[in-house]
């Protein structure tokens, strides 16, 4: 046996002395937590099989950790508490600081502003945000307008379509047609209160939630809403359908008599078509009533009581 194979056969023997000490002290110390007495066999066996470099990786990394990554935890800000925290998240501020409402935009050409505030409309709910994308197709940027209209024509298609759907199975009757009523007022309400469809059509889909209002009132009067009489009645003003109007304050007067709804759809209807005496009437009935009066009602009161 020559000198050098001798000295390799040390290496071999001190390799497989240090890795079995290393794996046995480790199993030991760490007897009590599986991982790690699985995590220590793994690093045997390496070190086993690549003699030298394997112990020598393994040192180096304990080295280099010991030295530049090892330190003491700072627990001063720590809140060791099962209470909920709640967290707020800063403010975009570049995004902010580069939008303008729509009206300014389109005020002083600021195309640049114009086309970031489509942008965030379109990341956002775009179904709350129609009114704005309607305005923006006025737009002398062909870009801006182009890119509003393109929204604009797919969300309405998809409001078309689910609301013939919603519509549908409403007609269909059964235990869950009120439930698809009351999907479908809502639904409506939130698009048609931007007024963003054409007269015609605007009017057509007045009336299939009037029909909607209708079906609750005749099957299940329980889930006809003040509020979904409230928002018929504010659509039904602004298409001018004051007797149809007239209708739903009656009926809203008697499902819901201590409803501030019950009061102001009268006292809107009767602001628009000139009646004084109905008017004030509805009026010093609201201040003698117990109901409780939002901000809005409250001026009307003062500017008028």
């Amino acid at each position: 046996m020559t000198e050098t194979e001798r000295v390799f056969l040390l290496i071999l023997m001190i390799n497989t002395v240090v890795a079995i000490v290393y794996f046995l002290y480790n199993q030991w110390y760490h007897r009590k937590e599986e991982r790690h007495v699985v995590a220590y066999l793994m690093r045997t066996i390496v070190m086993l099989l690549c003699p030298v470099v394997g112990p020598a990786f393994f040192l180096a990394g304990h080295m280099i950790y010991a030295l530049f990554f090892r330190q003491d935890v700072d627990l001063e800000d720590v809140i060791f508490s099962k209470d909920r925290v709640k967290t707020y998240l800063r403010a975009n501020t570049e995004q902010e600081r580069n939008v303008v409402p729509i009206e300014e935009a389109m005020a002083v050409s600021d195309r640049e502003s114009l086309r970031t505030l489509v942008m965030n409309v379109v990341r956002g709910n775009v179904q709350h945000s129609l009114a704005s994308l309607a305005l923006a197709l006025n737009s002398e940027d062909t870009e801006t307008s182009h890119y509003a209209a393109t929204v604009l024509r797919d969300v309405l298609n998809d409001f078309r379509q689910k609301a013939q759907e919603l519509y549908l199975a409403m007609n269909e009757g059964g235990k869950e047609g009120p439930e698809y009523a009351c999907a479908l007022i809502e639904y409506m309400n939130a698009v048609l209160v931007q007024e963003v469809f054409h007269d015609m059509e605007q009017i057509t889909y007045v009336t299939m939630m009037e029909e909607a209002c209708d079906y609750l009132y005749e099957k299940d009067y329980r889930q006809l809403k003040a509020v979904y009489i409230e928002w018929l009645c504010g659509l039904l003003l602004r298409i001018g359908e004051y007797e149809r109007l007239r209708r739903w304050c009656f009926r809203s007067r008697d499902l819901y008599p201590d409803e501030l709804s019950s009061y102001t759809c009268y006292l809107k209807l009767y602001f628009t078509i000139g009646d004084k005496k109905g008017f004030f009437d509805t009026l010093n009935r609201l201040k003698q009533s117990d109901v409780i009066i939002d901000k809005e009602t409250l001026e009307m009161i003062r500017t008028f009581g």
